[in-house]
Formats: structure tokens, C-alpha cells, sequence
């Protein structure tokens, strides 16, 4: 289709085949035969999405947890269809959060699997993508401020977290570092996480977090928030909007 950049999904490298794996083929670009370059998300997404399920689930379920699976496995049975999903690593208690870590369940085997902002890295050092992004929280769309100011901040301290484990030797392997920006759609939590982030080494900014319950409510955040990445030496820096790929949201956001 001609994509220059192509994105790979860390969480479920992470459970199959397998960072070492791919990094002992070569890394990714090998691994797949492809030279154009490559960007990972650092598996926070996926992982939260258990909880919570997609956007989409969790927009119309007002930010109820994820109700188990278990129907969808017994009906992909009954087709005969391959399902490689368990039944009980979706909805509560599936993922257990801890200022320094993430914990959740495979959902292939059930196991539990850790994951803090430094194993998210080294993850994806692993894979050996051109961009990669720092392990963050990803809150429902419907919470309330306390929570999302609160997970804002955690944010913080895990992409900060996430940033230091890549300067370690990332001359070595010349790979960029994008920055999470978060807060919902509250002006005064983007606002405060923009300038925070801004204010460190990354090598370009990614805007993630919850964008608002649907494309007017995305397009009127990018509205004010994208001139501010024209101010104080932002303005030569790439910014990528995570999750959104609709051209008129796209066009928004340029």
C-alpha cells in the first residue's frame, strides 16, 4: 500500500515470538524483510485495553470494566474457528497496577507477565524499531479528574523512567525516543503534561491518553493544543497522533 512507516505492536511481540527472539534474527527490519522504518508502542495500550477493552468498548460502556470473553471463545468453537484467546485474562482483576509496574495475564497460556517502563524499552531495544514510546497509563475516557490528574502524573514518572533506560546506550542503537503527551481532554492537565514533557530529551512527541468520545471532540483538542507545539523550540521536533489514522483528523492535527 506504500506506507513509509509501519506500526508494530509491542505486547503482542512481547507474548509471541518474543523480543529475543526477533533480536537474535536481526531485528525487526530482517525479521520481516522490510527496510522502510518501523515505530512500537510500548504494550501499555493493549495491556489496559484488557480492563477496559478497545476505544470504542470502553466509550460505549462509559468506562465499565471489560466483561469476560468467554461467549466469544465458545462461539469461535463452535464455528470451528481458531481462537487463541483464554477466557479469563479480560474485565476485573486482569490487570494489577503498582507505581513501579504492570502486572497481566497472557493471553495465550495465562501466565502472568510484568511490565515496567525499563523492560518496556529494553522490549523494544529487542525488536529494534526506528521510533519507540515510553510505557504510560492509558485511563478510561469517562473518569473522573481526580483519577485522571492522577494518572497523568504516573505517566510522567513512567515515561521519565522509560527515558533514562533508553539513554543508556541509545547512541548505540540510534533509535528515537517519542514522548507521551496526556489529560484527556481537560485543557489545564494537556496543557500541564505538554510543557512537562517538552521540557525533556525526547526526539519527538506523540499525542496519546483518551482524545475525547469521537471526532468533534478530538478535533476541538487539537485545535488548541497543536499551536502550542509551536512555541519555545517545540516547532522542530515530529509529533505523531497515536491511534488516529481518519484523514480529517489527521488534517486537524497538522
Amino acid at each position: 500500500a506504500g506506507q513509509q512507516l509501519i506500526f508494530s505492536n509491542t505486547y503482542h511481540l512481547l507474548l509471541q515470538p518474543g523480543p529475543r527472539i526477533i533480536r537474535d534474527a536481526g531485528g525487526i527490519h530482517k525479521f520481516t524483510g522490510r527496510e522502510k522504518p518501523f515505530i512500537t508502542d510500548s504494550g501499555g495500550f493493549q495491556v489496559f485495553s484488557l480492563a477496559y477493552g478497545s476505544v470504542k468498548e470502553s466509550l460505549e460502556s462509559g468506562g465499565e470494566l471489560k466483561r469476560s470473553n468467554r461467549k466469544v471463545i465458545q462461539s469461535a468453537k463452535k464455528r470451528n474457528d481458531k481462537c487463541h484467546w483464554r477466557s479469563d485474562v479480560t474485565g476485573e482483576n486482569a490487570v494489577t497496577v503498582t507505581e513501579d509496574h504492570v502486572i497481566f495475564k497472557s493471553y495465550r497460556d495465562g501466565a502472568k507477565v510484568t511490565l515496567t517502563p525499563e523492560s518496556s524499552i529494553q522490549a523494544q531495544r529487542d525488536i529494534g524499531a526506528d521510533i519507540i514510546i515510553p510505557l504510560d497509563e492509558l485511563p478510561p475516557h469517562h473518569i473522573d479528574r481526580d483519577s485522571l490528574a492522577a494518572s497523568v502524573e504516573r505517566s510522567h514518572r513512567w515515561e521519565a523512567r522509560s527515558l533514562m533506560e533508553h539513554l543508556k546506550d541509545s547512541r548505540e542503537r540510534k533509535q528515537a525516543i517519542f514522548s507521551v503527551i496526556h489529560g484527556g481532554t481537560d485543557v489545564e492537565l494537556r496543557t500541564k503534561s505538554l510543557e512537562y514533557l517538552t521540557s525533556l530529551p525526547w526526539d519527538g512527541y506523540a499525542i496519546g491518553g483518551s482524545l475525547g468520545n469521537g471526532r468533534d471532540e478530538l478535533k476541538q483538542l487539537l485545535w488548541w493544543m497543536m499551536p502550542l507545539f509551536n512555541e519555545n523550540g517545540r516547532r522542530d521536533k515530529c509529533r505523531h497522533l497515536l491511534g488516529i489514522a481518519d484523514l480529517e483528523s489527521v488534517k486537524n492535527a497538522v
